[in-house]
């Protein structure tokens, strides 16, 4: 059930955009306009929101255009991944 409610949270992150960063966070339907070319994970965040920003800026080194966040876990500190596009 927690992990149910953690993809359904990062599912709702993923929809929203956040300015600062290059990389733009993307549903799996917007994504389709962008080429795939890779996937990236983090781990160590406290929340959703943070587990964003490091996969938002681990993407946005990575050069791509936009990311869209495939799986989240964990419960005291979460593990993410997502697929980066160009």
């Amino acid at each position: 059930m927690k992990n149910v409610k953690t993809i359904a949270a990062a599912a709702v992150l993923a929809s929203l955009s956040f300015g600062a960063f290059a990389a733009e966070s993307v549903s799996a339907q917007q994504a389709t306009k962008y080429q795939e070319f890779g996937v990236i994970s983090v781990s160590g965040a406290h929340d959703l929101s943070s587990l964003q920003e490091q996969l938002a800026e681990k993407a946005d080194k990575a050069g791509a255009k936009a990311f869209s966040i495939t799986n989240t876990t964990g419960s005291d500190l979460l593990r993410g991944t997502a697929i980066i596009y160009k």
